[in-house]
């Protein structure tokens, strides 16, 4: 907290720690004459009209740090645009009972959200340049459907990747996206198996959230929020009827996905999810 970085973007580097373990007065003095980070707000909560006895500080840990600020950079730097739509998922809740029914001796249980991931990846092969990333020199399309899925842990939020989830079977997906999620939530993960990913899923559906947006988490293209799936009323030739729905939104980076790739995106997406039966075919 007291060195200011010499790296890119203000990154500490080795160099900066040595030089401060070298000469302390000489790196305080150096931080002190430094100008406060644009970022850092200039007023306390005090000077706001909080009295300190108002409320509880939380010091902020290296994970919620680094969230903050790249979900800051994300939110400022990548112009963001959403597209939404509801899907019908009563012939994939009743495909899931069929598979998990299959699955039961093997002591494997498929979720929704581990369907979803198997048909985002190949919404992600059906239309490729949704499967993007923007860089300086150009648009990197990515080879395969590298799947970061958001998962909560204590102090902050944390994208384990399914890598190449185009290629594997539901069974398969279950297995690693419980296994991810576990040594996730227990600080037990290696850092290649949370940096990386080339699409991001966000599902607060469990929560009784029907619909949100989320931020892309970059340097990924695009990131799918998914609710909660209900019974809503719906017309079907003329008559009023109950189907269980599921609102998803589309959040893009538009330097990389236009509003025509990502509806092809959605459209393929949807496909899948109403006829799961496509998604082994």
């Amino acid at each position: 907290a007291t060195l200011t970085g010499s790296g890119p973007h203000g990154r500490i580097i080795r160099a900066d720690v040595e030089a401060a373990g070298a000469s302390p007065r000489a790196a305080a003095q150096a931080t002190a004459a430094a100008p406060a980070p644009a970022s850092v707000p200039a007023d306390s909560l005090a000077q706001l009209g909080y009295p300190d006895d108002s409320y509880t500080l939380v010091p902020l840990d290296g994970m919620r740090r680094t969230v903050a600020r790249r979900l800051t950079e994300s939110a400022r730097d990548i112009p963001h645009f959403p597209l939404t739509i509801d899907v019908e998922i009563d012939a994939l809740l009743a495909a899931r009972t069929r598979i998990n029914g299959l699955l039961e001796p093997r002591g494997i249980k498929v979720s929704v959200n581990d369907l979803v991931i198997k048909a985002a990846a190949l919404a992600l092969r059906q239309v490729p340049e949704a499967n993007a990333s923007f860089t300086p020199e150009g648009i990197a399309l990515h080879r395969h459907a590298d799947i970061s899925m958001a998962v909560a842990v204590e102090g902050g939020l944390i994208t384990p990747i399914l890598r190449r989830a185009e290629q594997k079977g539901l069974a398969d997906i279950a297995q690693e996206a419980k296994d991810l999620a576990e040594r996730a939530r227990n600080r037990k993960l290696k850092p290649e198996e949370f940096q990386g990913g080339s699409f991001s899923i966000s599902n607060l559906g469990m929560f009784g959230i029907r619909q949100f947006g989320s931020i892309i988490n970059p340097p990924q293209g695009a990131i799918l929020s998914v609710g909660a799936g209900e019974a809503r009323a719906v017309i079907r030739d003329g008559q009023v009827v109950s189907r269980t729905l599921m609102t998803v939104t589309l959040t893009c980076d538009h330097r990389v996905i236009d509003g025509a790739i990502g509806a092809r995106w959605l459209a393929a997406f949807r496909a899948l999810i109403e006829e799961p039966v496509t998604m082994i075919v």
